[in-house]
């Protein structure tokens, strides 16, 4: 531990697995506060024991639970965007429902948690927002991905509207844009491709394995740390390669 984030607070969204679980983990382990959020309660339930201040049960798609959050939780340093859905198919496979919980929770989400926090934000002095998009949709096409690479297109376009408004006022705000990243939520999709789902998905890695969401956190502490206090409005990229 270095102490990256020491005095910080940062709530992290869909702390319970995945990108989000890992980023929750680390930024406790360089000194924040977390406050570790999941619609999924009893995913938070291990996080106390492994250095996770506060956890609190949330659906980021319920404006008010977002907004009461906000209230009693006052300023945070640091607002990580995590939650999110892949919806597979093409435009023929996504029905109005689909495009609509899609867009509801890749990005609306993050409109809620962003106009519900920053107010705070912006009267302590300022604060790091740090977006989970995707490569794929902001840098690269990718087959079955329709209303998912919409989604991660507007939330760069959305990242760059924040960082652009408040850039005079102390407010960052960052996407990331992961590629292939092993996961729950990615072993679940291989899976239902059958018999060598997972190594059907290595195969389109350059470097031959998938990404692991540490080393996804490693790059929202960068992020969320003053190590990044002159970066704002970028989609950052990790993906091993997949988009060149």
């Amino acid at each position: 531990m270095t102490g990256r984030l020491k005095g910080k607070r940062a709530l992290v969204t869909a702390a319970g697995a995945g990108i989000g679980r890992a980023a929750a983990l680390l930024f406790a382990r360089e000194g924040a506060h977390v406050i570790a959020t999941d619609i999924d309660a009893a995913a938070l339930a291990s996080l106390s024991n492994d250095g996770i201040a506060e956890t609190a049960a949330l659906d980021a798609r319920d404006t008010a639970a977002v907004n009461a959050l906000a209230a009693r939780l006052g300023k945070v340093d640091v607002l990580l965007n995590a939650a999110g859905f892949v919806h597979n198919g093409t435009v023929l496979d996504c029905s109005e429902d689909d495009w609509d919980f899609s867009f509801d929770l890749n990005v609306k989400s993050m409109h809620r948690t962003i106009k519900a926090f920053l107010p705070a934000m912006l009267l302590g002095g300022g604060g790091s927002i740090i977006n989970i998009a995707s490569a794929a949709g902001v840098f690269k096409a990718a087959p079955n991905r329709y209303v998912y690479s919409a989604t991660k297109a507007a939330v760069a376009a959305l990242t760059r509207s924040v960082a652009i408004d408040f850039i005079a006022r102390g407010i960052r705000c960052n996407c990331i844009c992961p590629g292939t990243i092993e996961t729950p939520s990615m072993l679940g999709r291989a899976a239902s491709l059958g018999p060598g789902g997972r190594e059907m998905f290595v195969s389109r890695q350059p470097m031959g394995r998938l990404g692991t969401a540490e080393e996804v956190a490693q790059l929202a502490l960068y992020l969320a740390s003053d190590d990044s206090a002159f970066t704002t409005g970028v989609a950052h990229i990790i993906d091993g390669g997949w988009t060149l």
